[in-house]
């Protein structure tokens, strides 16, 4: 920073905005200096985005990844880091749509010398993607100079600072509205750091398998909102426009049906794109050249059900080493602390485990970055804390005590009934925009529907004493209960509020506004949580022995408090437990 700020003096910029840490809207990634000034041959409003790099040497690694002399793993090279911080800027405000010389994006390597990173150099020039050196200094401010006017007074260039702040930004974009432009199309997504990181691994090793026919499991670890199923999309899209064959598959009915409704609604070729897991039992190996499984934590010890064919018995194995065998690059997304059902495997280390017994290489990232939940970088803590999860778990902390300035993006409430719960959720979408959807944890009957022909409907199942709701539609069966969605789409058809969203769901998907409900499963006794099996309607985790019943009961809860992208509500039909949770949520 001091570096930056003198260059600037000299310069005679010492008059321009500067905002320091500035946070991408939606995210937790910070933009180290936003330049704001104006112009000077227009005067219009200027903003550099710039991107500060301590260190000296650096070696490319592979297209737009890069190895750092002393530090470990692998990184995003610094033009590439910028021009995805402006794109994604841009894409998330409208005042900047029809601006395009607005915003301006440089690299500033000012500890490195030309001659010490050959290599980075070839990286194409852009709008938003400028590089420069220690050596290169006096092209750096003279490139500051022919877009911030040098003569322009304090008052001016706060005018621009303060449009900056001023800015309103879009939620991150819906994933499913923009799948289809996203495979069939151009690139919809804008990738950031680890994203990058991810996606340029595996094209890489798309292309190490041709030449020397070697394998490589690629694993990506992280919590909700981290960008998981954007990179799948952006891979799936690549990879096709490249020519090579790869497959998306989910071991969730409502993700794989939403997948292919939303990604491949003008192709029946596109939705076939889109599989479950249990398709590869008894797959021939290196059937394809990429298998991207999304929600891996949801791979199961077998993949054999009763619709198994005899001849796809006999050459069944587990599912984990057949999603592996079936393709070149097998690439697995996953969320440990997202396993919800008896049964579901999917881990680092079982991945990495059936990878390495088969002879394959694996490669790993872990993504930080946090996209849902307004961006904000404490959320997914607090709320592994509020359910003691994780392998040492921390005690539960207010809200009020956790957030900090960068999670202003997120609301946090309790309600005091079922009806305040309904009328916060209900009252934000319309004041805020944006959907909105209830959910609970399975603790209550689920019946099939009711009439027949055009008075067919749903029972209020869900009761809380005399607030009651159905759940979302049974799976089979649901397209005769008219104004009614899909179990498939309650997360993504607007007629789904009204209806209470199970795990399974809510589990994959997302929405601006949330309503939880906590039902007399998981209870707060005596300063811990208990897992009360008799409580739980779900016939399948009701089978989990004692060691797995509660872990999956809480990662319900997990699943649920983080679908929202702006706000959730919580509260529980057990008053000890709302005690609790309203403490936690409190706003200080």
């Amino acid at each position: 920073m001091p570096i930056l700020l003198r260059d600037l003096v000299e310069a005679d910029l010492g008059n321009v905005e500067v905002l320091l840490e500035h946070q991408l809207p939606h995210s937790k990634q910070r933009i180290d200096a936003v330049l704001c000034g104006v112009h000077p041959r227009s005067g219009d409003s200027v903003f550099v985005l710039v991107e500060l790099k301590q260190w000296s040497r650096a070696e490319l690694y592979a297209n737009e990844i890069i190895h750092i002399h002393g530090l470990p793993g692998h990184h995003l090279h610094p033009a590439e880091q910028v021009r995805g911080y402006c794109q994604y800027f841009v894409d998330h405000t409208p005042a900047l749509v029809d601006r395009p010389n607005a915003v301006h994006g440089v690299a500033y390597l000012h500890n490195a010398r030309t001659a010490e990173i050959p290599a980075l150099l070839a990286y194409p020039i852009s709008t938003h993607s400028r590089m420069f050196t220690m050596d290169g200094r006096g092209k750096f401010l003279d490139h500051l100079r022919s877009l911030l006017d040098t003569t322009s007074g304090s008052e001016a260039n706060r005018e621009s600072g303060d449009e900056f702040l001023g800015f309103l930004h879009r939620p991150t974009k819906p994933l499913l509205t923009h799948a289809a432009a996203e495979i069939q199309d151009r690139q919809q997504f804008v990738l950031l750091d680890e994203q990058k990181v991810a996606y340029e691994l595996v094209l890489q090793a798309v292309q190490r398998s041709r030449a020397a026919r070697t394998q490589t499991v690629v694993v990506v670890e992280g919590g909700p909102g981290s960008g998981k199923s954007v990179i799948a999309l952006s891979l799936l899209g690549e990879l096709a426009r490249r020519g090579f064959a790869a497959e998306h598959a989910t071991g969730s009915k409502s993700f794989t049906q939403t997948m292919r409704k939303y990604a491949g609604h003008r192709s029946k070729r596109t939705q076939g794109l889109f599989k479950y897991f249990n398709t590869y039992v008894g797959s021939e190996p290196r059937a394809l050249d990429v298998l991207i499984c999304d929600e891996a934590h949801r791979i199961r010890e077998t993949g054999v059900s009763r619709y198994t064919r005899p001849a796809q018995r006999e050459r069944a194995d587990r599912q984990i080493n057949e999603l592996i065998r079936v393709a070149q690059v097998p690439v697995f997304l996953l969320d440990e602390n997202q396993t919800v059902r008896p049964g579901e495997m999917g881990s680092l280390r079982e991945i990495t485990a059936a990878a390495e017994a088969l002879g394959c290489r694996v490669d790993v990232v872990r993504l930080h970055d946090q996209l849902r939940c307004g961006g904000s970088p404490n959320y997914d803590t607090w709320v592994a804390r509020l359910l003691g999860l994780g392998t040492t778990p921390e005690p539960p902390i207010p809200w009020w005590k956790l957030a900090g300035p960068l999670d202003e993006g997120v609301l946090l409430a309790s309600a005091e009934s079922p009806e305040l719960l309904e009328d916060w959720v209900r009252s934000n979408a319309t004041a805020h925009g944006g959907t909105a959807r209830l959910s609970a944890g399975f603790c209550w009957p689920w019946s099939e529907p009711q009439g027949s022909g055009d008075d067919r409907y749903l029972v209020p199942d869900v009761a809380i004493e005399d607030w009651k709701r159905p759940w979302n539609a049974k799976s089979e069966g649901n397209k005769l209960v008219p104004g009614v969605p899909e179990a498939a789409y309650w997360a993504t058809d607007e007629r789904g509020f009204g209806q209470v969203g199970c795990i399974y769901t809510a589990q994959g998907f997302e929405y601006d506004w949330s309503g939880v409900i906590f039902g007399k499963d998981l209870v707060r006794r005596e300063g811990k949580w208990s897992a009360n099996r008799l409580a739980s309607k779900d016939p399948a985790v009701s089978r989990a022995d004692e060691l797995h019943f509660a872990a999956l009961i809480k990662n319900t809860y997990k699943v649920l408090l983080t679908r929202g992208m702006r706000g959730t509500v919580v509260f529980s039909e057990d008053p000890e437990t709302h005690e609790f949770l309203a403490e936690m949520t409190r706003a200080g």
